[in-house]
């Protein structure tokens, strides 16, 4: 049996690399974002006369996105740590989800176990690598041990496979739904956000129309033009945040329902085989 000790220091590890990873991916996109801000949309070439203070030139919208007030770096921040969640857990999963398809791979592996093709089953998860096949290796190993243990119970058997395949899943999940927690976030965060940038903007704009002494309709236009920037990058980034959680966490459930009909296959095989 594998040393219990390894196992919490591998999740450990993952663990506080994670931390780490999510920290700098912070840091990088609000530099980022607060670069982008000051040199590209506030680039004076945007604006009538060349002047930032003044208003964007008609049909501009990195002046308009500029003139969206200090939330516009905080929010374009979100979005680049969004894009940059989604490629890398697009990595992880497509390098966890092996070389070929998952439910074909988990039909043969399956055919193989009833067959009770041991050795077929384990060169099928050498082929195929990734996270499934990781787990079902586990499970294989340990159903090949406890079958050659001809004095061990049907039971202490069934619950020797199980907890081997329950052991492999818990290394292998998290691994798989890292990061996903920053998506949940900023899907619920962004468009507060957005909301937020679009009252501080509209403040701003009426303020400046109260100074002024006289209504001014095409002021009062563009002030609130550039004040729904705000909640556009809000919605559109919690939209994206929205659409990848869901799509990652609907990959990563049917990984787990690979890998538990798997394992529910080896350990009523080896059920059967002792019948």
């Amino acid at each position: 049996m594998s040393n219990p000790n390894v196992k919490p220091e591998k999740a450990t590890g993952s663990g506080a690399f994670s931390r780490i990873f999510a920290g700098l991916v912070i840091v990088v996109a609000l530099v980022i974002a607060i670069l982008v801000y000051n040199f590209i949309l506030g680039d004076p070439g945007n604006f009538e006369n060349n002047d930032p203070s003044g208003h964007p030139k008609p049909g501009n919208y990195l002046g308009m996105m500029y003139k969206g007030g200090p939330m516009v770096p905080i929010l374009m921040a979100n979005m680049i740590i969004v894009l940059s969640v989604i490629v890398g857990r697009f990595i992880s999963l497509r390098m966890a989800s092996g070389k070929g398809s998952i439910p074909l791979f988990t039909r043969r592996a399956k055919g193989l176990i009833a067959k009770r093709d041991v050795e077929g089953a384990m060169k099928q998860c050498a082929k195929q690598k990734g996270s499934v096949a990781n787990v079902i290796r586990e499970g294989l190993s340990r159903f090949r041990a406890v079958s050659a243990t001809p004095s061990l119970e049907k039971e202490q058997g069934v619950v020797a496979i199980q907890k081997e395949i329950e052991e492999a899943t818990a290394l292998e999940l998290p691994m798989l739904e890292k990061n996903l927690v920053i998506l949940a976030t900023i899907a619920s965060v962004a468009t507060l956000l957005g909301l937020l940038g679009t009252v501080l903007g509209m403040i701003r704009a009426f303020s400046a129309i109260a100074t002024a002494g006289a209504p001014d309709a095409v002021a009062l236009s563009t002030g609130i033009s550039e004040a729904l920037i705000n909640t556009a990058l809000g919605i559109g980034t919690s939209a994206l945040a929205i659409i990848a959680y869901n799509y990652f966490t609907t990959k990563i459930d049917g990984m787990t329902y690979a890998i538990d009909e798997a394992g529910f296959s080896i350990a009523q095989t080896y059920a059967a085989s002792k019948s």
